[in-house]
């Protein structure tokens, strides 16, 4: 059995101020490059100061340093620790702090060190000494301990889930032997608080409360709290999202400052704009939208140079014109990075005078916006585009229903007028830019999207897959051209920018999607990988039984699109230059893009500030990790939804598919939902099961028989918690026989001191997760979660 080592003991020692103190006595003068490199590595993270001190420089010799120390980050050999620190390059400290950011084919998570870029992906696993919980999922913020196997790889071993003040919990009232306690709703820690009797005299058992964690009661005994607020009660329908909210630090509402501009803005006029109203813009949105970022209208090129081209036309809301730099407005909408959307609610970046209001571009009244006119040659190519800061008013407000069943026919009053004019030439331009979409060939995945339906008590009514329609498509693909236009204006103008950037996958992902193909007999090889690679392995399995889990495994095999203030380009949309432009109502990024384009073309005085600039990668580092937070916390909610909707249905029978394979279970979605929850290994049979690696399977010691990936299975619900949101099956069907052919199974996984008939573990298909009761124990697993998909890489 492999026993875990620390990576670097001395690693641990990540106070630069400490850390002259932590080494022998380092020789006084500048130290040349494989003294300081030698420094660094035996110390850990340090920085330029730290090191000045250690060495006794002053004066030149600190510049001097700092001049050796840029070298080095240009080389490689060193790497950034957030704004200030140093470390070897790739080097990983005994504890940090880090994002969970990626999922192998397998479903084991993977982490990556916040305060590192060029740290590498470490795998994420459990540790006993780790507080019982939930399962950590995409998005969420962990503080890990990084430790050594024998065999040379690093893993990360859980500690805590951060996210949620450490002063401050979430938890359920407990009334019970003269004591009133706040248990967490998610159990992130064993303890539980005791609030005063007087104080809690009024609360009702069940209700949810937020308390200040306060000192203990005794050296074993619970901490006191102090109550804060009560927020809800926990059978309350609409409580899941409430629980989403403060468990994941999402902000809520909005300072008396903000809400004062919002209240104090006054509706657009013509000056300095350019008068767009003649121009009859529609609004195509979900049936329920009440935010309008964007509208649209297309016409035919008149000009003979461009026969069969298309004029597109993009409006956006002008929110740039009411969120002032540096206002109270401001600083709130960076803070929350974007709206979050849950099935029962919004928790908006903006107040609802703006958001539902004077932003969003309604029906028949004026509204300011930002706009872009683009032409388009007959080849779906774009020729040319122009921003324009104008005064528009929107002719109509469909839903995305609405303007698809008129293409096909199906009029209404409504739309019977718009038909001619405004919907049939809108899908011949869009027929023209899906020309230059298939020529560009961006990544085709399918989306798994389901749609809840939520009624009149707050209940969901139904689980149903999410329709995918061609107003969907063009509406998309108008977007992505317009944010084209908006990065390769800015980059013209030499503006700085915040980019949207999505890497190509990791040699190390290719490499265990091609051991996943293989055990379907499809070929991949390990030339570069290209979209058209992709979407020509998606397009052949198409219709056959292995499609939703190929779709998947491909979907897995992606990494996160992010916010940067570098370019890389969008390798999932095949662009080189892309930026977020088309939402600034509920997405900060979108609303320094506008700031930058009203800098670059002189369209006013509120364009991007030096201090915008100046923080502009700041800026990158913090709404990328909102948007992890607002994903994690979305993910929470609707899994306690689907787990109250299921609630009512234990022992009913299912069929699903085998989506993710680890040491410690099967999780398994279901075709009816889309729901994913854990069959734990210790209930799967009388013999052993290992997790093969390579072959993404549970394999029997004895017999060899095999539960694989992408298997269909029927299985029983045993358990729904709408509480945590988890979901746990008993297996129904039988595994797949032992394959003779099948070389012997990898059993690497062993030594990692977790494994056995219900090993204990967490990672999940996607971004949830579930674990085990503990070798040889069976029964229900401690960290137990069901993850959803909502549809592919967020571009």
């Amino acid at each position: 059995m492999s026993k875990p080592k620390r990576p670097n003991s001395k690693a641990a020692n990540s106070n630069p101020a400490s850390l002259a103190n932590s080494q022998s006595r380092a020789p006084k003068g500048l130290p040349d490059r494989d003294t300081l490199l030698k420094y660094i590595r035996d110390g850990g993270e340090t920085d330029k100061s730290a090191l000045a001190k250690a060495f006794g420089l002053k004066g030149e010799d600190r510049r001097a340093l700092r001049h050796l120390l840029q070298a080095l980050e240009a080389e490689g050999a060193l790497g950034k620790r957030g704004r200030k620190g140093f470390a070897e390059a790739g080097a990983l400290p005994e504890v940090g702090v880090v994002d969970v950011v990626e999922r192998d084919p397998d479903g084991e998570m993977l982490v990556k060190l916040v305060k590192g870029d060029d740290a590498s992906l470490v795998p994420l696993s459990p540790d006993s000494r780790a507080e019982a919980g939930p399962a950590p999922g995409m998005g969420d913020r962990l503080l890990v301990r990084f430790e050594k196997l024998e065999n040379g790889e690093v893993e990360a071993r859980l500690i805590k889930r951060l996210g949620q003040s450490a002063h401050r919990l979430l938890g359920v009232i407990r009334k019970a032997r003269r004591e009133i306690r706040v248990e967490p709703v998610d159990r992130r820690s064993k303890d539980t608080l005791v609030l005063d009797p007087a104080e809690g005299a009024d609360l009702r058992d069940g209700d949810l409360v937020i308390a200040q964690v306060g000192p203990s009661t005794g050296r074993y005994g619970p901490h006191r709290g102090k109550l804060l607020e009560v927020v809800g009660r926990e059978d309350e329908p609409r409580a899941a999202s409430l629980i989403a909210i403060h468990a994941h630090g999402i902000p809520m509402g909005f300072p008396p400052a903000a809400e004062a501009e919002a209240e104090a803005a006054e509706p657009p006029t013509l000056q300095g704009r350019q008068d767009l109203r003649d121009v009859p813009f529609i609004t195509i949105d979900p049936a329920d939208a009440r935010d309008h970022d964007d509208a649209v209208y297309a016409e035919p090129d008149d000009d003979p140079k461009n026969p069969g081209g298309w004029i597109v036309w993009v409006a956006i809301a002008d929110v740039a014109a009411y969120v002032k730099p540096g206002s109270a407005l401001d600083r709130t909408a960076r803070e929350k990075g974007n709206s979050v959307y849950f099935p029962d609610r919004v928790e908006p970046m903006l107040p609802e005078r703006l958001s539902n209001g004077l932003c969003s571009l309604r029906e028949g009244e004026n509204r300011a916006t930002m706009a872009v006119r683009m032409v388009f040659g007959a080849d779906g190519r774009k020729r040319s585009h122009r921003f324009v800061r104008g005064l528009m008013r929107s002719a109509a407000k469909l839903s995305y229903e609405q303007a698809q069943e008129a293409i096909e026919g199906r009029t209404d009053p409504k739309t019977m007028a718009l038909l001619e004019t405004i919907l049939k030439p809108l899908w011949a331009a869009y027929a023209c830019l899906k020309k230059g979409r298939d020529a560009r060939s961006p990544l085709a995945i399918e989306s798994l999207e389901r749609k809840i339906a939520i009624d009149e008590m707050g209940r969901i009514a139904s689980i149903t897959p999410r329709a995918a329609l061609e107003a969907h498509r063009l509406i998309e693909e108008f977007m992505i051209q317009a944010n084209v236009s908006a990065a390769e204006t800015l980059e013209a103008k030499r503006t700085p920018l915040i980019y949207r950037i999505h890497d190509t996958p990791s040699p190390e992902k290719l490499q265990a999607l091609a051991d996943f193909l293989a055990t379907l007999g499809l070929p991949w090889t390990k030339e570069p990988p290209r979209t058209e690679r992709f979407n020509k392995l998606l397009a052949e399995t198409r219709g056959t039984p292995h499609a939703e889990i190929v779709n998947e495994v491909v979907l897995r095999s992606q990494m996160q699109a992010i916010y940067s203030a570098e370019n890389i380009g969008h390798y999932g949309l095949n662009l080189d230059k892309y930026a977020h432009f088309t939402s600034p109502i509920r997405r900060y990024a979108d609303l320094i893009v506008h700031r930058a384009l009203i800098k670059a073309l002189g369209l006013g005085e509120d364009g991007l500030t030096d201090r915008d600039i100046a923080g502009i990668k700041d800026t990158a580092e913090v709404i990328t990790f909102a948007e992890r937070r607002a994903m994690a916390a979305e993910r929470d909610a609707t899994d306690r939804y689907v787990a109250a909707f299921l609630s009512d249905r234990v022992g009913a029978e299912f069929d699903g598919k085998v989506t993710g394979v680890t040491r410690f279970g099967l999780f398994v979605r279901l075709s009816e939902t889309g729901a994913d929850g854990l069959v734990p290994v210790s209930t799967l049979g009388d013999e052993y099961f290992v997790h093969d690696d390579r072959a993404h399977a549970l394999v029997g010691e004895r017999t060899g028989a095999r539960w694989p990936l992408g298997m269909t299975v029927r299985v029983r619900l045993r358990e729904a918690t709408p509480l945590t949101g988890g979901l746990l099956f008993d297996m129904l069907s039988e595994p797949m026989a032992a394959d003779p052919n099948a070389p012997k199974p990898r059993l690497g996984m062993r030594g990692r001191n977790d494994r056995g008939r219900g090993g204990a573990g967490f990672s999940g298909p996607r971004r949830g997760g579930g674990g085990g009761s503990g070798p040889g124990k069976p029964g229900r697993p401690k960290n137990i979660r069901n993850g959803r998909k909502k549809g592919g890489p967020r571009r």
